[in-house]
């Protein structure tokens, strides 16, 4: 029998590659950045300045704006996800349990995922042949337009991911028992009250973990803007989000110099804006639904 000392030593020994390999490109990369952040780089070398690339990003007239028109992107990103994402995952996650697609249930499950596993490059070059108004099944320019051309990256983006909250509520309509559900259908329920009336409420806390799930992803979000617009974030920085505003301040692109020091106080705000609402929620509704459970 392994005493409690060498079990001990053994869980270290699996461990410490991954957490060497965290702390190495996660952990390390975000102190620096958040250090960099108090910094500002001149010719004499790197200048404390204390809270001043704040002061700049949040009261500068022209990089103020560009990140506040930034944020308001990325909420109107998110909120595009979440209410058109979610409930297109419930009724695919639905329909897949419903028991008529039968034998091809698999097969269906297996297609409707498979969007979320392509390459971003590959879904933003798609959509641009089809989208496009010279030769594409749309003949108005809907990434060229403001008032089209976030909502549109928005649905895109939307067409690659469904797959994920598809499959957290799938694996969670499976563990619904059955023995509620055949007694719902013993007291003459039809399938429309058996879901809504015992199946949703089951499911029901699965929407608060996709729901956080999806503001991580998508105040991280960046590839499939970048796919396609580049780092220019047109028409008239409408689908200018967090993550390629960071790029143009900290790398320089599109006409906007680098500015290391202001760039990792971007990164930094982002960090922190992902971190208190991720953490509010764990704190108010996660721990709450562990105690109901218990």
């Amino acid at each position: 029998m392994i005493s409690p000392a060498a079990a001990y030593r053994n869980l270290l020994l699996f461990v410490l590659p991954a957490l060497a390999v965290y702390l190495v490109f996660a952990v390390l990369p975000l102190a620096t950045s958040i250090v960099m952040s108090f910094f500002q780089t001149s010719g004499a070398g790197d200048v404390f300045v204390g809270f001043a690339n704040y002061e700049r990003l949040f009261t500068h007239p022209t990089i103020s704006a560009r990140f506040w028109n930034a944020l308001l992107n990325n909420m109107q990103y998110f909120a595009i996800h979440l209410i058109v994402e979610v409930p297109m995952g419930l009724l695919l996650a639905a329909l897949l349990t419903s028991g008529k697609l039968a034998r091809s249930e698999g097969i269906y499950r297996t297609l409707l995922f498979i969007p979320a596993t392509l390459s971003v490059v590959i879904v933003g070059f798609v959509w641009r042949l089809i989208i496009n108004p010279l030769w594409g099944l749309v003949g108005f320019p809907l990434l060229g337009t403001e008032w089209t051309a976030l909502t549109t990256i928005s649905l895109m983006s939307v067409w690659q991911y469904f797959g994920i909250p598809m499959v957290f509520l799938y694996s969670a309509l499976l563990a619904v028992p059955n023995e509620l559900v055949e007694a719902a259908n013993i007291d003459g329920a039809n399938g429309w009250t058996t879901f809504w009336k015992i199946k949703f409420p089951l499911i029901a806390p699965q929407f608060g973990l996709i729901a956080i799930l999806t503001y991580i992803w998508t105040f991280n979000g960046f590839d499939l803007v970048f796919a396609l617009n580049g780092s220019a974030p047109g028409p008239n920085y409408s689908t200018d989000i967090l993550g390629t505003y960071f790029y143009r301040t900290f790398f320089g692109s599109s006409g906007q110099l680098a500015d290391l020091d202001l760039g990792a106080a971007v990164a930094t705000v982002i960090f922190l804006t992902v971190l208190l609402v991720t953490a509010a929620y764990f704190w108010l509704i996660q721990r709450r639904l562990k105690s109901y459970s218990v």
